[in-house]
């Protein structure tokens, strides 16, 4: 039998960062309590507490694999339920600058479900261990902490009866999102706040339902033009089970999708890429347009506080809000998950100062990502250092040669999905198929070590 490291932890937040934290915390905390002020049980569509749930989600390769570790068989179970999956590469249409990326089987697998039917799996999962408990429409007031103020002893929520409790723990995490307080509690019990670096990109989604007169995808699961400093407006284009399509157009630096239905149409078809358009001009809208808004990208430098109370933990959102259109936030949070769990292995408590650190190096590469495909574009204010705009210019040149050659496509989308490090993308037999590619000539002939070799998921 597994010691326990815990007798209480206590998770804010029930997203997916929240879900997936108190799954590892299950496997060495004799109790694990999950709040949120939303109602959990049996959601079923967008809540409150997820203003971006109706609109277009990933969750990144790396991410996929995460939670078929956690909870074994989820994806075929979601496949068996009637969730479009497929290849990461051959599945889906990618345009970027309004070419087709070629595509090549990655080995890696992509279902296509929607945010509330993704967090519905993992929550159920999450639901049914015996030591997990949910607080739903409870409200969180704030932490409380030793005379000292060195460690944090609880938290104080309010339920939907209004009665105030004061819940003890042995350890707290905060896993609520880009809204996260963590920041005005360090300065109220005497810390400093976190430093932030932040790209602003001033970017909006907007969704509509659609039912589709004719099949725009074919096999394919979903048509998704990338937005690019020269075509700056993108779209996802989701197949969803039976005949309904979800549409969520892209717009940034103040470019933003308008919501009613005529110039929702006259933005789609303002995109490089015809397919789109063509589907919905004469589709049935079966809803109104829904807008979220993303101001900046947030990277919240708790790895770098020389304090910080003990027995408290941030992770997901809080720590890193991503540009949503890389897809990268679920999946980091995932990854932050299993830093968790091997730290929790260690049969301690973890402790803030290496928790941050090793989390850090996690949120660097998708960071480097996000942040620097965003700066990319004129408009977005930053500072382009050398590696910056090099690493830009040969992804504009890898994305040209990607619309030729399956190889390059396929080895780009399993470092997009954070299954391999960016350095395989500079590996010298890859750099010459780019630079072949994108500048017309013959590319050799692909290496048999650089082919994907990972197998699709099974369950």
């Amino acid at each position: 039998m597994t010691a326990h490291v815990a007798q209480r932890a206590v998770v804010l937040g029930g997203g997916m960062a929240g879900l997936l934290a108190a799954r590892v915390l299950a496997e060495r905390c004799a109790e694990v309590l999950l709040v949120d002020r939303d109602t959990l049980t049996g959601a079923a569509g967008p809540r409150r507490g997820v203003p971006h749930g109706c609109h277009a989600h990933a969750l990144l390769a790396r991410g996929q694999q995460i939670l078929d570790e956690l909870f074994p068989g989820i994806t075929q179970q979601m496949i068996d339920a009637g969730v479009p999956a497929g290849d990461l590469a051959t599945s889906l249409r990618w345009y970027f600058n309004g070419r087709r990326l070629a595509p090549a089987p990655t080995g890696l697998i992509s279902v296509s479900a929607t945010r509330p039917v993704l967090e519905e799996q993992v929550r159920n999962r999450v639901a049914a261990l015996p030591n997990v408990r949910f607080l739903e429409r409870t409200d969180i007031l704030g932490p409380t902490a030793t005379p000292a103020r060195d460690r944090v002893t609880g938290v104080r929520v309010r339920g939907a009866d209004g009665v105030e409790e004061h819940l003890t723990c042995d350890l707290l995490v905060d896993a609520t999102g880009r809204g996260s307080r963590t920041p005005a509690w360090l300065q109220e019990l005497g810390f400093p706040r976190p430093d932030e670096d932040r790209v602003k990109i001033g970017l909006a989604y907007t969704t509509r339902h659609f039912r589709l007169r004719r099949d725009p995808y074919g096999e394919d699961l979903s048509i998704n033009p990338v937005a690019s400093p020269a075509n700056p407006r993108g779209a996802f284009f989701p197949k969803l089970p039976g005949d309904m399509s979800m549409l969520s157009l892209t717009g940034i630096l103040g470019d933003h999708p308008p919501a009613d239905l005529d110039g929702f149409l006259a933005f789609a078809k303002s995109l490089p890429v015809p397919d789109i358009y063509e589907a919905i001009r004469d589709a049935e809208p079966l809803d109104e347009g829904v807008t979220f808004t993303f101001p900046a990208s947030v990277r919240r430098r708790y790895e770098r506080l020389p304090a910080f109370p003990d027995g408290l933990l941030v992770l997901g959102d809080g720590v890193c809000s991503f540009n949503p259109v890389y897809g990268q936030g679920m999946t980091v949070a995932a990854m932050e998950a299993m830093i968790l769990r091997g730290h929790l292995e260690a049969g301690a408590v973890p402790q803030w100062r290496t928790f941050f650190r090793d989390i850090s190096r996690v949120i660097d590469v998708p960071w480097d990502i996000s942040a620097g495909a965003d700066l990319a574009f004129p408009g977005v204010e930053g500072q382009r250092t050398a590696k910056v705009r090099i690493g830009n210019a040969y992804m504009a040149r890898l994305h040209a040669a990607a619309a030729r050659d399956g190889a390059i496509t396929a080895a780009f989308m399993r470092v997009a999905g954070l299954v391999d490090p960016p350095q395989t993308l500079m590996r010298p037999a890859l750099m010459l198929r780019v630079l072949c590619q994108s500048g017309g000539g013959p590319a050799p002939a692909a290496a048999p070590e650089q082919r994907p070799q990972v197998p699709l998921l099974k369950s």
